[in-house]
């Protein structure tokens, strides 16, 4: 799978705002080139809640374990819920050991540098957060019920929190 190609699934979803910082539009630059999903059917930047889904082209401080220098490398991040991070890697998120920069670790694939892979997110893997480093044939399906699960999740939140106003 591509980035465009995960863009536009993701960013094709109902009530989704995808943010794409850029040179020039005030974002910090280590965000530049990356993308960001969130649920707001009103298209305005929430506030109070992250995103469901990322996209990360670039390690990011604390962060390298993914080997993202790598040109062209890519990593799908996503808050798809316990549910589906204990399907994928067989435990509770919270038991999900967050690795340090540049060791390698990563909880559920024994590598967070291991590509077309579902692993533990490397840092937020304790929050529930899965991750692909470059998805290939191996696991576009997963990316794409993986982002369809975060959305459902972010949508509910969203709505529980529009009822409670």
């Amino acid at each position: 799978m591509t980035m465009d190609e995960i863009i536009g699934f993701a960013g094709g979803l109902d009530g989704v705002l995808t943010l794409r910082p850029a040179p020039g539009d005030g974002t910090p630059e280590l965000a530049w080139g990356d993308a960001f999903f969130y649920y707001s059917p009103d298209g305005v930047v929430p506030t109070t809640t992250q995103p469901f889904a990322t996209i990360v082209t670039k390690n990011y401080p604390g962060d390298g374990t993914s080997r993202l220098e790598r040109p062209g490398a890519f990593r799908v991040n996503v808050a798809a819920g316990r549910e589906a991070f204990t399907r994928w890697t067989g435990h509770a998120p919270r038991e999900t050991a967050v690795a340090g920069p540049g060791d390698g670790a990563g909880a559920a694939s024994g590598g967070g540098d291991a590509d077309d892979t579902v692993i533990a997110h490397p840092v937020y893997g304790p929050q529930g957060w899965l991750a692909v480093v470059n998805p290939g044939p191996r696991t576009g399906e997963a990316v794409r019920e993986l982002l369809t699960a975060a959305h459902r999740l972010a949508r509910a939140r969203y709505e529980r929190r529009a009822e409670t106003g």
